[in-house]
Formats: C-alpha cells, sequence, structure tokens
C-alpha cells in the first residue's frame, strides 16, 4: 500500500491451562466440610436461640455456592479454545466470582433485617454452645483458607479465599460474643454480633463486584499504568510514538493489550527487531502476553477506531 512499510500485526494467545487438580481437589474437600458445617450450625442455632449462629450458617451456605461455583469455573477455566470461544472460558471463574459476591449482598441484607428484629425481642441464648460451635468453625473455616491461599492469585479463587477469611473472622467473634453473653446476661450482644457479621459479608463482596464487573467491562486491569506501559514502549529504539493503545483482561489473570505504534518507513524485515523488543517489553516487564501491534509510518488519527489517511482517500478499520 503506498505510502506505508506495512501494518504488521502480531496475534499471539498464550493459553495458559493451569494444572487444575489441586484446586479441584481443595474445593471438593472444602464444599464436604462446609456442607457438614452448615448442617451443625443450623442445629446448634436453633437449639441455642442464637440468630448469630444462624447468620454463619447464611454465611456458611454462601461459602458453599461459592465453593460449588468455583468448582464449576475451574473445570470449564480448563476447557481449551475453540471456533466459537476463541480465548476459551477465562470469563467463567469471573462470572463465578461476581454470582458469589451478589449472593453475599443478598444474604447479608437478610441478617441484618432478622438481627434487627432480635434487637427489638431479644431471646434467651446458650451461649456455651455458640462457643463451642464457633470454636469448631474457627478450626474449619481455618484450615480451608489455608488451602486456598496457594490459589489465591486468581479471582475467583480469591472470591473464596475471602468467604473462608470472613467466615474465620466472625466466627472468631462469635466465641468473643458468646463469652460476653455469658459474662452479662445481655442477649442483645448476638444481635449484634449478627449486624457486625453482616456487615463483613457485605464489605467483602462489595471488592469482589468492583474487580469482577471492571473485567467484564474490559476496564484497565488493577495495577496497570497505561502511561507507564506508553512511556516503557516509547523508550524502545526504533519507536516514534504509541496511540490507540488498550490494555484488558480475558480473565483475572491473563491480560491482553492492542496498540498502534509508529515507526520509520523501514522494510518489514527490520521492523520485526521492534516487534520483538515490544512483545519482550510487554511480557516481562508487564506479564502481558497476548498482543495486537500494529506499526504504522504516516499520521493515524484515532476517531472512534482508527482512520490512516491515504492518498485521496481513507482507509477505516
Amino acid at each position: 500500500m503506498k505510502g506505508l512499510a506495512g501494518i504488521h500485526k502480531l496475534e499471539t494467545v498464550h493459553v495458559h491451562t493451569h494444572h487444575a487438580s489441586s484446586p479441584m481437589r481443595v474445593l471438593r474437600i472444602s464444599l464436604l466440610v462446609t456442607a457438614a458445617y452448615i448442617v451443625l450450625l443450623v442445629v446448634a442455632g436453633i437449639r441455642a436461640h442464637s440468630l448469630a449462629l444462624l447468620s454463619e450458617a447464611g454465611h456458611n451456605l454462601s461459602d458453599f455456592l461459592a465453593l460449588l461455583l468455583s468448582l464449576v469455573a475451574v473445570y470449564f477455566q480448563t476447557r481449551p479454545p475453540n471456533s466459537t470461544k476463541t480465548f476459551g472460558y477465562h470469563r467463567a471463574g469471573v462470572l463465578a466470582a461476581l454470582i458469589n459476591a451478589i449472593s453475599l449482598v443478598i444474604i447479608s441484607f437478610l441478617i441484618f433485617y432478622e438481627a434487627i428484629k432480635r434487637l427489638r425481642t431479644p431471646e434467651d441464648v446458650h451461649a456455651g454452645t455458640m462457643m463451642i460451635v464457633a470454636a469448631a468453625g474457627v478450626v474449619m473455616n481455618g484450615v480451608i483458607a489455608l488451602m486456598l491461599y496457594k490459589s489465591s492469585h486468581d479471582v475467583n479463587m480469591r472470591s473464596v479465599l475471602l468467604h473462608e477469611i470472613g467466615d474465620t473472622v466472625s466466627t472468631a467473634a462469635v466465641i468473643a460474643g458468646g463469652w460476653a453473653i455469658m459474662a452479662t446476661g445481655q442477649w442483645w450482644i448476638d444481635s449484634a454480633l449478627s449486624l457486625a457479621i453482616g456487615a463483613v459479608i457485605l464489605w467483602s463482596a462489595f471488592g469482589i463486584i468492583r474487580e469482577t464487573l471492571n473485567i467484564l467491562l474490559e476496564g484497565t486491569p488493577r495495577g496497570m499504568d497505561l502511561e507507564r506501559i506508553r512511556g516503557a514502549l516509547c523508550c524502545i529504539d526504533g519507536v516514534n510514538d504509541v496511540h490507540d493503545l488498550h490494555v484488558w483482561s480475558i480473565g483475572s489473570e491473563t491480560h491482553a493489550l492492542s496498540a498502534h505504534i509508529s515507526i520509520a518507513d523501514i522494510p518489514p524485515s527490520v521492523s520485526e527487531r521492534i516487534l520483538r523488543d515490544v512483545k519482550d517489553k510487554l511480557f516481562h516487564q508487564f506479564h502481558i502476553s497476548h498482543t495486537t501491534i500494529q506499526f504504522e509510518n504516516v499520521a493515524c488519527e484515532v476517531a472512534h477506531g482508527c482512520v490512516i489517511p491515504v492518498g485521496d482517500h481513507e482507509h477505516s478499520h
């Protein structure tokens, strides 16, 4: 094409299929243990007249759903790309995390409602039962959280880990509340604890919702600075300018970039060196492995995409 050294596009897809047997094993074990503990919480909560224990049952039920959704997501994430799902199923985990977070919001408001009702009409609470069951929960949730920690780099697994950490903290608070009820005889403490547990659930949910929506809306990934990336690319020998720069996440661990890079009017064989340097910089400094780079050597007016003047015509793409 006249006036152009050539437009080179590079599309390199690195789809890393992580070894999923370990996360899936952890999730299966966690599912079984959590289901058993939910049953214990419901039975003990009814017998002890403790809304805090029943709130913990709701919290752990959300954990159970989170674990189940995450297990399904891990399965889908291991499936390879195909002609209709060219990026694979990386966003299955992101969707699972979003559903988990929304379920947490709903559960937290149900807890608030019940706790306010109990504050108006407090019930006799068996504090000893509260403390025993809560102590078992601290041990269980703590162990599960440690098991999940190794896989917490993924937003899907991190959402489940936050569930478990929140459970561990809130269950420990139930032990303290049980002791306070025994020491003071003030049954309203049980309802106050439930409100605190609901607040912890709500706080953890909002963080996950914010991150998952950013991925689904193809926002700039957390920790990525476009100006820093642009500056690093402009420092590469042969790069005159970088524009129409976009960075987004395919999944929570897989980032993608597209950009227009202005270079001198040189043969493609010479520009290949610049392309290799750009790829190396993006991969090693910013951990971006999926790139679409377009080289240009004429003025590029970026408006609703890219419009490159060519003689008396305009070439749009």
